[in-house]
């Protein structure tokens, strides 16, 4: 046998002995006895770390803060949701409130034709109607007939001008500066006076029967 196979088993075996204290779950007792046989110094590993526990924890950080994460989503969502509808209910007010201006505007519009244009008795039904004088007619017909026949440029030496025969006749630009030519200012204009005068056409039409005048 060569010498050198002494030495090399020697060495084989102190290494092996030497590693039996990385095994695990040597107890101190085992790694004691084994020091006693090397020069090696036995260091017992560890019991093994129970990882089933240490995952619970972790798992339940985790499902904790994706949880946390999912919360705030849906309350920005939710809040998102509400700014859109409320901002689809101040656009949908905004559009009715033009709607209802627009169709103000247009039945004004529409009043206004009715009371400028056609004859001078539909103008004055038109007015009367709009001071709720509609049963009144009757009377301003049979004042303004005599007064002036409803003729816008009826006029006499007095200086009694117009279908109303307002004296002076300028007197009715009060009304709007187309006194002259216009019968639906002149209608305005007698209907106004009529109203501060005698309170009616039908008053206003009693007294012309009594006096001659109104």
């Amino acid at each position: 046998m060569s010498r050198a196979l002494p030495l090399v088993l020697a060495a084989v075996i102190t290494a092996g002995v030497a590693g039996a204290a990385l095994v695990p779950h040597s107890s101190p007792a085992a790694a004691s006895a084994l020091s006693a046989r090397t020069t090696t110094a036995i260091t017992p590993v560890p019991a093994p770390v129970d990882w089933s526990v240490g995952g619970l924890y972790a798992g339940r950080a985790f499902a904790a803060k994706h949880d946390a994460l999912a919360r705030a989503e849906r309350a920005r969502a939710a809040a998102a949701a509400a700014d859109a509808r409320a901002r689809a209910l101040a656009s949908a007010r905004a559009l009715a409130s033009a709607r209802a201006l627009a169709s103000a505007r247009a039945s004004r519009a529409r009043r206004l034709a009715a009371v400028s244009n056609g004859s001078p008795r539909d103008i004055a039904r038109a007015q009367l109607a709009a001071r709720g004088w509609s049963d009144q007619f009757g009377c301003l017909d049979s004042l303004w007939s005599k007064e002036s026949g409803w003729r816008v440029f009826a006029s006499n030496p007095s200086g009694a001008y117009g279908i109303p025969q307002s004296l002076p006749g300028s007197k009715m630009a009060s009304a709007g500066s187309d006194w002259r030519t216009n019968p639906a200012t002149q209608i305005r204009w007698g209907l106004g006076y009529i109203a501060s005068s005698y309170g009616s056409p039908c008053g206003a039409w009693h007294h012309s029967q009594s006096y001659n005048w109104y």
